[in-house]
């Protein structure tokens, strides 16, 4: 297959870096100033896999059509994507990869379903500058159709995405999914706590080394867990992570719970991790916020009585997006009353 990939951030760029190197003919289709740095020194890939320089091919907007087309935008910027490479996305596969549920009923409205597919992307990736990207951790890549039994071209897909991401004892391997939209809902409440590094302005590392954070962390999960139950919505277990472990967190004992978010999230990498969230407003871009504990908001008649804590949090980020100033510890403290939680 020929394959592009819109959206030359942290995922997008390591995708097509692993894609090149497999001896995959790839392009990578991003903004000016990202074309301009990868044509100018190559994409720069350091972390899990060591360092490494790859010469690319970079470009604005899709030149041609293809086989696959991989979208690793976020789910805000998939409208855009869209409309600035229509003429060249009549005939593809095509590959989502943003985080929430959202993404695939909006791709749904622009592309006949049977050409959709989605993924759910479980290894660590940081974007720092244009042209240069940090890949922090492998895992599993999962793959499947949305809104239909899966066919033949999930296979070819996954054929191809196994060059660049083999099995490695039990990481970076991928999996094809016969429910990929329950496995997304899932994947949702891993990515529940990305809000908090975002507003703190610090690394996922320095964020969780609080108690009090891993505590909001685990008050933000209860009440989204418990918005998802009264909506009758069931998790389905990943690979490597059973829906169990969610529902454990959220009726576990607040300490117990506040600890393994502690243990998991400040050994996540040795690198800085930088959460999603966070990535966005570091570049002057809009978040996923909406998309992500955004999302049981959208499940309730009144977010500010029945989901306050998410609803606090949400807006918070983005006071952080329009004035560009994070909290501070006791700021959030104070704002999620967590000094009561320690009582």
């Amino acid at each position: 297959m020929n394959v592009a990939i819109i959206g030359a951030g942290a995922i997008g760029s390591v995708v097509a870096a692993c894609l090149t190197k497999a001896g995959e003919n790839v392009a990578l289709i991003g903004r000016k100033d990202q074309v301009d740095a990868i044509d100018k020194a190559g994409l720069r890939v350091t972390g899990a896999r060591g360092e490494e320089t790859f010469r690319i091919r970079a470009l604005t907007h899709l030149d041609s059509e293809y086989d696959l087309v991989i979208l690793t935008v976020k789910t805000q910027d998939i409208e855009e994507a869209c409309a600035h490479n229509k003429a060249f996305l009549k005939k593809c596969l095509v590959l989502s990869s943003q985080n929430g549920v959202q993404s695939d009923t909006i791709l749904s409205k622009h592309f006949d379903k049977a050409r959709l597919y989605s993924s759910i992307v479980m290894f660590g990736a940081t974007y720092a500058r244009p042209g240069e990207v940090v890949f922090n951790f492998e895992g599993d890549w999962i793959i499947g159709k949305p809104f239909a039994a899966n066919d033949e071209n999930v296979q070819r897909i996954a054929q191809i995405l196994k060059k660049a991401f083999p099995p490695k004892g039990s990481l970076s391997a991928v999996v094809v999914s016969e429910n990929i939209t329950g496995m997304k809902w899932l994947k949702l409440f891993v990515n529940f706590n990305n809000c908090i590094p975002a507003l703190t302005g610090k690394s996922m590392q320095e964020t969780f080394a609080d108690m009090d954070l891993c505590r909001l962390s685990i008050l933000l999960l209860k009440e989204g867990v418990g918005i998802m139950q009264k909506n009758g919505i069931h998790l389905v277990s990943l690979p490597q992570f059973p829906a169990e472990r969610v529902y454990g967190m959220a009726n576990m004992p607040m300490e117990q719970a506040a600890g393994i978010i502690n243990k998991t999230l400040t050994g996540l990498s040795k690198e800085p991790l930088y959460g999603s969230i966070l990535q966005s407003i570091m570049r002057g871009r809009a978040s996923e916020i909406d998309y992500i504990n955004g999302q049981v908001l959208k499940m309730v008649r009144s977010p500010k009585d029945e989901a306050p804590l998410n609803a606090r949090v949400v807006e918070m980020v983005h006071q952080v997006e329009q004035n560009k100033k994070y909290f501070t510890v006791e700021e959030i403290r104070e704002a999620f009353e967590l000094h009561k939680e320690r009582v």
